[in-house]
């Protein structure tokens, strides 16, 4: 028996921690045991049923995980090795990691980034889950903006949901690599937290939420988007000739009520990113440049850590905006 957080759809719907049998984990070639796990916007609106997110019954939600392989059939992992797995459908139509043990295919799983010739990792499953999901698609969205060329120096480069998961990381990241971001919040009380990640100014969210033109004053080099809607239909109408979207959330809402204009008569590219089913070499390569680019003191300061008993209460926080940076669930001992 192990310790998860369950979710049921029997009898109405039904989310609560307690023990499983671990003779009803999925098939797969990797046994591991899960250290931490964490909370991503997909997971709250799992755990709250607040969107068809789960498409198996019962599920153990938690998209991602970190700690030891315990047993291994997979010729890339063996009893002892430090993982962190991402996305690939886990927590939705296959059990998760808000768990104290999963079962896995060692194809999902990546190693924790080494950090010396010694292999020492990186970072510990905890840092490895306090950057999660969102961290390692905010890495995404830099490495996207890097490739189609927007580099420090180009202008200013705004983060939309800023005090969210992948708008922190995002800013920390672009902050310590020289760029200048300005930040997009309906938080200003949380102004300070923003700029000691690295934003260099803030705006008010209002600015972008509401519909706009199609076409408006150019200011922006590049833009990280975990929004959606009116927001990046009105951060596309200000991108500058020949900048870059990187979009990556539907915080806001699915739709993009905009025109051609910024496309084809700015040249702005729309670069979709997407963490759930990328390849092993973007996933390596994205924790790679975390374990060289991302400041881990300033990874500290937008933890906050709960047990996995607390993890329901704490959805149900972040589905309400209530939650700030990064929620990590200490799953194991």
């Amino acid at each position: 028996m192990f310790k998860a957080l369950l979710l049921e759809n029997a009898d109405g719907f039904k989310a609560s921690v307690g023990q499983v049998d671990e003779a009803q984990l999925p098939e797969g070639d990797v046994t591991v045991s899960v250290a931490y796990s964490t909370l991503n916007f997909k997971d709250g609106l799992a755990i709250t049923n607040k969107s068809p997110v789960v498409r198996s019954w019962p599920m153990v939600a938690g998209i991602d995980g970190a700690g030891t392989v315990l047993e291994s059939t997979h010729p890339e992992w063996k009893p002892g090795d430090k993982f962190v797995h991402n996305g690939w459908g886990i927590g939705e139509t296959r059990w998760g990691c808000l768990a104290e043990k999963a079962r896995l295919k060692g194809d999902w799983l990546v190693k924790l980034p080494s950090s010396d010739a010694a292999g020492g990792v990186a970072f510990s499953p905890r840092q490895a889950m306090a950057i999660g999901t969102a961290g390692y698609t905010a890495m995404l969205c830099v490495l996207a903006l890097e490739d189609h060329g927007v580099k420090p120096g180009a202008g200013e480069v705004l983060v939309t949901g800023a005090t969210g998961g992948v708008g922190s990381v995002a800013i920390a990241l672009l902050g310590k690599l020289g760029y200048t971001v300005v930040a997009a919040t309906g938080k200003t009380s949380e102004e300070g937290y923003l700029k000691s990640l690295g934003a260099a100014s803030i705006i008010d969210r209002a600015t972008l939420s509401a519909p706009g033109k199609p076409f408006q004053k150019e200011r922006w080099a590049g833009v990280v988007d975990a929004v959606g809607s009116h927001t990046l239909a009105n951060a596309l109408a200000q991108t500058r000739y020949g900048g870059v979207v990187a979009a990556c959330g539907l915080a806001q809402g699915m739709d993009l009520p905009t025109s051609v204009m910024p496309f084809i008569l700015r040249g702005v590219t729309l670069a979709g990113v997407d963490s759930v089913m990328a390849p092993l070499a973007k996933r390596q390569r994205a924790w790679d440049r975390l374990a060289k680019d991302l400041d881990l003191a300033r990874l500290e300061s937008m933890i906050e850590e709960v047990p996995l008993e607390g993890a329901i209460a704490k959805a149900q926080q972040l589905m309400d905006g209530k939650v700030r940076g990064r929620v990590v669930v200490k799953t194991g001992g």
